[in-house]
């Protein structure tokens, strides 16, 4: 499966206001990285990848259509998957976009 270029779009409008936002393709996908740390990214499986804080993975976890993201087969702490029927309406897909924008601003420049 090949990422959703509507769902790069629909972010793309979300964070065409924001200052510092670059788009790169990563991984198969499309990721929106704030002062080069990777913010989210649509996903090369389809649906959302989305950085959180470490601290908050388990509760954003028991939300409908959240998954822990998987690479190597470990679980990576503090990103997650959302799958495409979470980020079907613009409230939702903004939700998750501003949680990872926001952590993402956060952290030191890269």
């Amino acid at each position: 499966m090949a990422y959703d270029p509507d769902l790069v779009e629909r972010i793309r409008e979300l964070t065409a206001s924001d200052r510092g936002i670059d788009e790169k393709r990563m991984f198969g996908g499309v990721a929106f990285l704030v002062n080069g740390n990777m913010s989210v990214a649509a996903s090369r499986d389809g649906g959302l990848m989305v950085r959180v804080p470490r601290e908050d993975t388990d509760a954003l976890l028991r939300r409908d259509h959240v998954e822990p993201m998987i690479m190597g087969g470990r679980e990576m702490r503090g990103w997650l998957r959302v799958a495409p029927a979470g980020v079907k309406s613009k409230r939702q897909l903004q939700s998750w976009v501003d949680r990872g924008v926001t952590y993402a601003k956060g952290l030191p420049p890269k």
